[in-house]
């Protein structure tokens, strides 16, 4: 028993001196691990010291160099400043050695003006005084005059002018009255005989059209087979050809509708070879379209060959020659368009004979002056501007260019041909037969022409007569006098210019106990 408390004792001072000895040798570590903990502090003190000082020195160098260049700057500059102000300094210098120059002859100019003055000044006194002496020796004299012709001489200026005017206005009326007369009679002689010289030599065909073409088809059954199954031939025929085909009740005739006339010929010419063909199905009518469409184009090609040459009219470029030909299947107001032109040729040709110009440059102008409507509906803009963009685009002169654009006076005319195509146009347009008009626009346009009659205070009643060509009124004589019969009828004229568009003129009879003429243009 005692040797286990022995053991137990002595086990526990061991673990008390292994206790004590550990913490004796922690004790001794620790203080060695700060003492080199220490050691690295201070030489990462003493580095960061040395970097801190390193980088200060670089700094402090940097600032050096940068203070040295921007000294060296400002230097060039303040050195080309001053250059600058010696060289402002050098030419002031001078403009204000040319100021005293200019003052110095400014002075002496002036001085030779007072010279001068004082010299003109001398000739006006003397100019005066003789002024005076004339005017005395006048006085004398027309006293001496009034008393041997026993009148003043204020009575005998007013009786020498009284003559001298009824004598002038006596003169003056009858050389007024002799001009006028052989105005009147050489204007109307040489316009009636240029008038009817081009209108008689003047002889071309006249063809209506209209926006849709009939096509005649042997019979009925016919239709059902331009329709095909179910409508697909006829909307094949559409597409390919770009035209409305109406199927009505007409007997054994099919309409086709569509407002380009190219297209228009090609789809009746079309529909034509397919009903005597009889195949009419989707291939064939894309086949026979497309054959059809280019013999139309060889043929236009053809037809402006021909025209050209009809009127001796040569290099043309060949896109105007095609223009050409395209004009024979478009109308205006019902008149062909290429016979319009070939018209219009003709008569400014003439015109420009009688009247000195040169007849082949009017007759170029005349064909080509509504060129523009055979691409109207390709381009926009009216016929004339489109018109003269073409023939400029394809090389004819600046003469032929005007024409074309200012024709319908949308520009200002720079030649004299212009105004011969004007008239040659009006007169093509305005002759009997040569346009027609639907019979709902015709009615319409005599009612809007007696309505705008019938709108004027004072008139009782108005009646389009002449086709549209002359309107009667009928006004009140308690309202309207003679003279006021003149004015309304200038009144009524331009009301019917500004509101009414019309082929030719309209004649414009104010009807009270006299008769009022005017003519709107």
């Amino acid at each position: 028993m005692d040797n286990i408390y022995f053991y137990i004792s002595a086990g526990i001072l061991v673990l008390f001196l292994g206790f004590v000895f550990g913490w004796l040798m922690n004790k001794k570590i620790s203080a060695s691990h700060m003492r080199h903990t220490q050691k690295l502090a201070d030489a990462i003190i003493a580095d960061a010291q040395r970097e801190a000082d390193t980088q200060k020195k670089a700094a402090l160098l940097e600032a050096k160099d940068e203070w040295y260049q921007a000294k060296l700057r400002f230097e060039k500059d303040t050195q080309e400043t001053r250059q600058e102000i010696k060289k402002m300094e050098r030419r002031l210098e001078e403009k204000e050695q040319n100021v005293n120059r200019k003052v110095d002859f400014l002075e002496k100019r002036e001085l030779d003006l007072n010279e001068k003055q004082k010299v003109l000044d001398i000739k006006l006194q003397n100019v005066s005084k003789r002024n005076d002496d004339l005017n005395t020796l006048l006085q004398r004299q027309n006293e001496k005059l009034e008393k041997i012709a026993g009148m003043s001489q204020e009575e005998a200026k007013k009786l020498l002018i009284t003559n001298l005017e009824n004598e002038a206005r006596l003169e003056a009326a009858k050389r007024i009255k002799e001009i006028r007369d052989e105005a009147e009679r050489n204007a109307v002689k040489q316009s009636r005989e240029i008038l009817t010289l081009a209108i008689e030599r003047c002889a071309a065909d006249h063809v209506v059209e209209s926006t849709v073409s009939v096509v005649d088809l042997p019979n009925d059954e016919m239709k059902g087979r331009i329709i095909g199954r179910e409508g697909r031939n006829i909307r094949a025929f559409e597409n390919a050809t770009g035209i409305d085909v109406i199927i009505d009740d007409t007997p054994e005739a099919v309409i086709l509708s569509g407002f380009d006339p190219i297209r228009r010929e090609v789809a009746r010419l079309a529909l034509e070879k397919l009903v005597k063909d009889g195949r009419i199905h989707p291939g064939r009518i894309e086949e026979v379209v497309e054959k059809t469409r280019k013999e139309l184009m060889e043929e236009i090609r053809e037809v402006g060959e021909q025209t050209s040459l009809d009127l001796n009219i040569h290099a043309l470029h060949p896109e105007l020659v095609k223009l050409l030909g395209r004009l024979k299947y478009r109308t205006s107001y019902g008149q062909n368009v290429l016979q319009h032109s070939k018209e219009v040729a003709f008569i400014s040709s003439l015109l420009a004979s009688e009247l000195g110009f040169d007849p082949q440059i009017a007759k170029r102008a005349g064909l080509l002056h509504d060129i523009g409507k055979a691409a109207d509906h390709e381009m926009e803009g009216p016929h004339a501007e489109i018109g003269a963009e073409l023939v400029k685009r394809y090389g004819e002169n600046e003469t032929i260019i005007n024409a074309v654009a200012a024709h319908h006076e949308d520009i200002e005319a720079t030649s004299l041909i212009t105004h011969i195509i004007s008239a040659s146009d009006a007169i093509s347009g305005a002759r009997p037969g040569a346009r027609r008009e639907t019979l709902e626009n015709y009615i319409r346009r005599l009612e809007k022409l007696e309505k705008i009659a019938d709108a004027f205070d004072g008139v009782e009643k108005s009646y389009a007569i002449q086709a549209g060509r002359e309107i009667r009124i009928l006004v009140s004589h308690r309202k309207v006098d003679d003279a006021h019969a003149v004015q309304l009828a200038t009144e009524i004229t331009r009301k019917i210019e500004d509101d009414m568009e019309y082929p030719g003129q309209i004649k414009v009879v104010v009807i009270r106990e006299t008769r009022a003429v005017d003519y709107a243009r």
